[in-house]
């Protein structure tokens, strides 16, 4: 089942506060881009923000799973309205991405 546009854009609204968002769509999906730094996905009309150390220090208690088989686990946000838990989250996730050495791709 593919997400909703309307969920979709109600999500990067409550994100407003986090940074610059961007939303993209990606294999039938969303990615969401904050200040350029991919951070999460939107699946099924759930939210998914990648996971970090940073994150999971700050929000030990938010479930964490696979937004589809075969991905790495994430934070999986029940919530979408607890906006003040969001943009934290968003916030901590995308300093800790910023941090981590660029990969280098395929030629």
């Amino acid at each position: 089942m593919a997400s909703r546009q309307e969920f979709v854009d109600y999500v990067a609204e409550q994100l407003r506060h986090a940074g610059h968002i961007r939303v993209k769509k990606m294999f039938g999906e969303y990615g969401l881009y904050c200040d350029e730094v991919f951070f999460a996905v939107i699946c099924d009309d759930q939210l998914f923000i990648k996971m970090t150390p940073q994150g999971e220090a700050a929000f030990p208690d938010l479930p964490k799973v696979p937004p589809y088989q075969g991905a790495r686990e994430s934070f999986l946000i029940e919530d979408v309205e607890a906006q003040d838990q969001i943009t934290a989250l968003t916030q901590i996730t995308c300093a800790a991405l910023k941090k981590q050495p660029t990969k280098k791709r395929r030629t």
